[in-house]
């Protein structure tokens, strides 16, 4: 396929930009084409397939000047870009899709061609929590650098919103529900650890390789205690879980499996993730929900008091 032929951009990242960003959004999108053309010139790339898209990132499959295959990821600059090539920089492969190049101005980013084969598709739960456990157990034994957001700060900032939040929720049991996770926070917030986070390591974002049988992939890197990674591998697959019955029960073998595997203290480990739901339930709120989601709060009773 050639470098001049026009990227069509996939009509889920133009509704994607358009909620997320609003005229900002549209306006990057429009200019998205021409983005993807410069950039293909300026690394030599040649395309090699049909374009792919993320909430947020439009990726293309392409072949560099030596031959080797390649992807080039396109995304509107922002805070998560400049923390993602921190990470990728240090990280450097250990775990994690290797960064070939990079574009400071626009945030593009030339990246390791992984295989388009998730953990996902591993059948067997423990076996799938094992890979991405061990992976994460990679990941967060690096230290973060500075300049990272950090989870104190992060963790401040949700408590200040805690009041208000309350009163949105119809149901009394989810307000106590609401203020029992804030608990948790407060109980830790003075020690919100200094490891380098990827923040949403589920199993669609770990991919087969060649260089590694499996590497993770789409950091969005912060400074903080594991525990707060856990979140997003917790609620893998999450359709299925529930599907299968007893979601209690597979919580809690994941939860054993990340925690023995990391090696994390079990009850701080379960209060970060009630935090990691206080989170999501903020943003819930913001967007205008009166109501905590059900797999939260049965992602909640299961895990360790």
């Amino acid at each position: 396929m050639s470098t001049s032929a026009p990227v069509e951009v996939p009509d889920g990242l133009v509704a994607s930009y358009g909620r997320a960003f609003g005229d900002e959004g549209r306006d990057w999108i429009a200019r998205l084409p021409g983005l993807a053309g410069e950039m293909l010139e300026r690394w030599e790339l040649r395309r090699d397939g049909e374009p792919g898209a993320g909430e947020a990132s439009l990726v293309l499959p392409v072949v560099r000047a030596d031959g080797s295959g390649a992807v080039l990821k396109l995304q509107l600059p922002r805070e998560e870009v400049d923390a993602a090539l921190v990470g990728l920089r240090v990280w450097d492969g250990d775990g994690m899709v290797r960064l070939l190049d990079h574009d400071p101005d626009s945030g593009s980013m030339l990246l390791e061609r992984l295989e388009p084969r998730s953990l996902a598709s591993v059948a067997d739960d423990d076996t799938a929590m094992g890979v991405l456990a061990e992976l994460q157990a990679r990941l967060v034994a690096v230290p973060a650098p500075q300049g990272l957001r950090a989870l104190g700060d992060i963790a401040a900032e949700m408590l200040d919103q805690v009041p208000r939040a309350v009163t949105a929720l119809a149901d009394p049991a989810d307000r106590r529900l609401l203020r029992a996770w804030a608990s948790a926070v407060t109980d830790l917030v003075d020690e919100p650890g200094d490891r380098m986070l990827h923040w949403d390591l589920h199993y669609d974002n770990v991919l087969a390789a060649d260089r590694e049988p499996w590497l993770a992939i789409d950091p969005e890197p912060l400074a903080g205690d594991p525990g707060f990674d856990l979140w997003p591998a917790l609620n893998s697959r999450w359709d299925d879980v529930v599907a299968a019955g007893d979601s209690a029960r597979v919580v809690r073998r994941r939860f054993d499996l990340l925690t023995g595997t990391l090696g994390l203290d079990r009850r701080r480990a379960a209060g970060w993730t009630r935090g990691r739901l206080l989170q999501n339930a903020l943003w819930d709120i913001e967007d205008g929900e009166t109501a905590l989601d059900p797999a939260a709060v049965a992602m909640a009773e299961a895990l360790p008091r």
